[in-house]
This record gives C-alpha cells, sequence and structure tokens, in this order.
C-alpha cells in the first residue's frame, strides 16, 4: 500500500494514499483498536448534513472566510456523501468520548476531498470545515439529529403495523374467546377487542415517540468548546438551525442554553426511553402471538400464522414462531441499550458529557433494529396472521370461568362450588350447576350466553 505524509498540531504521520482522511483520523485508526463497533452510518450521514448547514452559515454571516468558492466545493462534497461514507469513515465507536475524532474524521475528507477537486490546498479542516464550530458542539448536534430523523421514519414503519392490526381487529370483532389473566382461564372477549389492545398499545407509543421528539429539536450548535459560543459569530446557532430546516425538511431550534445542551443527555435519554416503551409493547405483542399460535396439537392453537421455514434440524414438518422470537431479541437489546443510555447520560462532567460515542451507537442500534423488526414482524408474521375460529370455540366453551355470568343470580361463592366441581369431576358447568341444585336448566339457559359476556 502506499501513502501520504499529512500532518496536524502533533506533527506528520503517515495515511494510506487512496484515502481522503488525514493525520488525526489516523491517529485515532492505529491508537483505538478496539472491538469491531464503528460510528454508526446515521451519525455520519448527519455530520454531512451539519457541516454544509455550518458552512452555509458562515457563508452568510463570515463570506470573507467562507468564500462561494469553499461553500460551492463543500457543496460537492455533500452531493457525493453516499460514496464518501462507505469508504472514509473507519473509526471506532471506542474512542475519545467527545467524539472529537469522527469530528475530525469528516472534518479532513471533505477539506481533502474539496482540496482533490479544486487541485489546491484551499479548504482546511478546522479552519474552513469546522469553522465556528467545536466537536463539543457539533457531536450533540449530530447525535439529535440523527435521533430524531430516525424516530421520524421509525414512526412511518410503526404506523404500517398499526394499520394491519386494526384491520385484523375490525375482521375479528365479532369471533368470542376465551379471555385470560395470569395464563389462567378468564371471562370472554372477542378476539377483536383482544387486537385493538395491541394497536391501542403501539398507538401510545406514537403519541409518546412524538413527545420525544420535541427535547431532540433543540440543537447544541453555536455553544463552541463550553457553551460560551467562543470563536462563533453572532447569530451563528440561529442561522445553522434555519439551514438545517431547509436541508431536511424539520423544524430545529437552538438549545436556549448552550451549557446544558453539551454537558446533559437528558433529552436523548428521555427519547430512549420511548423507543423502551415501545419495545416493550412488541414484546408482549409478540409473546401473546406465539402463547396463542402454539401447537399444533398440544398447544392453545387459538391463531394460525405463516410458516416461513422449517423450525428444526432434527424434527421433520416442525415450524416455529420465529418473527416473534426475532422481535422479543430485538425488544431485549433495546431495553439493554436503555439501561446504557441512561448510564451514560449521567456521567456528564463539568462542561461536557463524554460517553457521546456509546450513546450514539447505541440509540442509531434500537432505532435501526426497530425499524427492520417492525417492517419484517408486520410483513412476514401480522399480516398473515388467522384466527382458528373453532378452536377459539372450543376453548371458549370449556372454560369454567363461564360461570361469572351466573354469580349476578346465585352468587360467588356457589359460582366457584359450581366451578371447582365441575373441574374437580371433568363435567360441564351446566351438569355441575344442576347436579348442585342451585339453578333450573331453564333458568341456566336463560343467563348462560358466552358470547354476550363480551
Amino acid at each position: 500500500m502506499e501513502y501520504r505524509k499529512e500532518h496536524d498540531s502533533m506533527g506528520e504521520v503517515l495515511v494510506p494514499s487512496n484515502q481522503y482522511w488525514g493525520a488525526q483520523t489516523q491517529r485515532s485508526l492505529e491508537n483505538f483498536n478496539i472491538g469491531c463497533e464503528k460510528m454508526p452510518v446515521d451519525i455520519i450521514n448527519n455530520l454531512f448534513i451539519l457541516k454544509l448547514a455550518c458552512a452555509r452559515a458562515n457563508h452568510k454571516l463570515k463570506p470573507e472566510k467562507m468564500t462561494k468558492e469553499k461553500l460551492e466545493l463543500i457543496e460537492k462534497a455533500f452531493e457525493e456523501r453516499d460514496e464518501l461514507i462507505y469508504s472514509e469513515f473507519p473509526l471506532s465507536v471506542w474512542q475519545t468520548g467527545s467524539g472529537t475524532q469522527t469530528n475530525m474524521n469528516i472534518n479532513e475528507v471533505i477539506a481533502n476531498y474539496c482540496n482533490s477537486l479544486c487541485e489546491k490546498k484551499l479548504l482546511h479542516p478546522n479552519d474552513d470545515i469546522n469553522m465556528s464550530q467545536s466537536s463539543n458542539d457539533v457531536f450533540p448536534t449530530a447525535i439529535h439529529l440523527a435521533c430524531s430523523g430516525g424516530i421520524y421514519s421509525l414512526q412511518m414503519m410503526l404506523e404500517g403495523l398499526i394499520t394491519t392490526l386494526r384491520s385484523l381487529e375490525k375482521k375479528y370483532k365479532r369471533v368470542v374467546k376465551s379471555g385470560r389473566t395470569h395464563l389462567q382461564d378468564a371471562t370472554p372477549i372477542t378476539f377483536g377487542q383482544e387486537i385493538s389492545g395491541w394497536r391501542s398499545s403501539l398507538e401510545v407509543d406514537m403519541k409518546l415517540l412524538d413527545e420525544a421528539l420535541k427535547p431532540l429539536c433543540s440543537l447544541a450548535i453555536g455553544g463552541t468548546a463550553v457553551g460560551t459560543g467562543l470563536n462563533a459569530p453572532k447569530g451563528f446557532d440561529d442561522a445553522v438551525c434555519r439551514e438545517l430546516c431547509s436541508l431536511t425538511g424539520k423544524k430545529y431550534v437552538p438549545a436556549k442554553n448552550k451549557f446544558h445542551a453539551l454537558s446533559s443527555k437528558s433529552e436523548v435519554a428521555f427519547a430512549h426511553g420511548a423507543l423502551k416503551a415501545l419495545a416493550c409493547d412488541l414484546m408482549k405483542i409478540a409473546n401473546d402471538v406465539r402463547w396463542l399460535s402454539s401447537g399444533p396439537r398440544c398447544g392453545l392453537g387459538e391463531i394460525t400464522i405463516p410458516e416461513n421455514e422449517p423450525g428444526s434440524s432434527i424434527m421433520p414438518g416442525k415450524v416455529n414462531p420465529t418473527q416473534c422470537e426475532a422481535i422479543t431479541m430485538i425488544a431485549t437489546q433495546v431495553m439493554g441499550n436503555d439501561a446504557t443510555i441512561g448510564i451514560c447520560a449521567s456521567q456528564g462532567n463539568f462542561e461536557l458529557n463524554v460517553f457521546m460515542p456509546v450513546i450514539a451507537y447505541n440509540f442509531m442500534q434500537s432505532i435501526n433494529l426497530l425499524f427492520d423488526g417492525i417492517n419484517s414482524f408486520n410483513k412476514n408474521c401480522i399480516s398473515g396472521l388467522k384466527a382458528n375460529k373453532e378452536k377459539m370455540r372450543q376453548n371458549l366453551h370449556n372454560s369454567l370461568m363461564l360461570v361469572t355470568a351466573l354469580t349476578p343470580y346465585i352468587g360467588y361463592e356457589k359460582g366457584a362450588e359450581i366451578a371447582k366441581s365441575a373441574h374437580k369431576k371433568g363435567i360441564s358447568l351446566k351438569e355441575a350447576c344442576l347436579s348442585l341444585g342451585y339453578l333450573t336448566e331453564e333458568e341456566f339457559d336463560k343467563y348462560f350466553h358466552p358470547e354476550e359476556m363480551v
């Protein structure tokens, strides 16, 4: 491999000739050869968006330094960012806690790429690409941009699952089945009512995500090193936010207190809490689905789900609820990520939180897992869910908890006696009731209507 010499404030470094990154990126690559977790693509993409917004703001506020020629080159780098993202950002998550090395990675790549276009040393990573900025306000801003953008996309995917459930709810609104509490038989519900609980839970999660978006749209940019805004022109934060609104189509505003914005990660912790709530509900729904579809002969068997692939390497014909297993594993990962983010958010010291790369990594992992997982769960499982109406009817009429319909007429204690007698003797509730003499057959038939108990 051929190398070229690059330099920074600490001296010269050899960098692969075919890469645009510079000395500080190379130092990080060599000094933090830790793990396989790389800075998320979503963070890098939003750093590109932010760098363009900053360049445009600087051009308006400091045109003598951010010239039209420089801005046009940065615009070109932004247009080509997809190609650059997948070849020029090799750094580990396990680096400086401020994300400085990733900020310098993008500064160096943009500067060197632009210089290659104009065939001269026109742009400097610090003086031009990082103009009016610090890693300390750039990285938390990029996190907020990536997290909010990710939530917007996730909400669209979540709406698709809600729509599927709404359709199933309507389809099965008159199919009566046994309810269950504590994994034990309970009074009847319709399958549509059961599905409505799933649907409503996800709609609540959608509202929680809406609430989480609001604080994420407040940005640290303009605070520079410690929150004072040193070396940034007056109005820089407002100008950058206006450019970001134009670039993304979303509403962003400067943080009212930059000292908070640099040192606290409460907005991110709060937002991930909404992701955790969604994960909890997905866990519950997926578990319901696999319990209800358990069998096919020795389980509940009240629903069927798509048979997508063989389930066993030794048992022929076995098919498992694999989509449920995938989404529940995702849910546990999101819950674990929430614990990590909460701990990281508690570690701000003085004017800066220095756990930002791992916060970014875990948040974006949660977003991407939930996005892909919900899509797969909806497409490969829920969309093909079907009620086994006959099995539901059998289980319903076999339930001892239907005796609850009689308690207004005979009381709780006699009802309990009927249920226990029926269970012990293996007979129907009607047979037990009549043998105990608590109701006549005519009275029993008048009061006992399971389909009307919903």
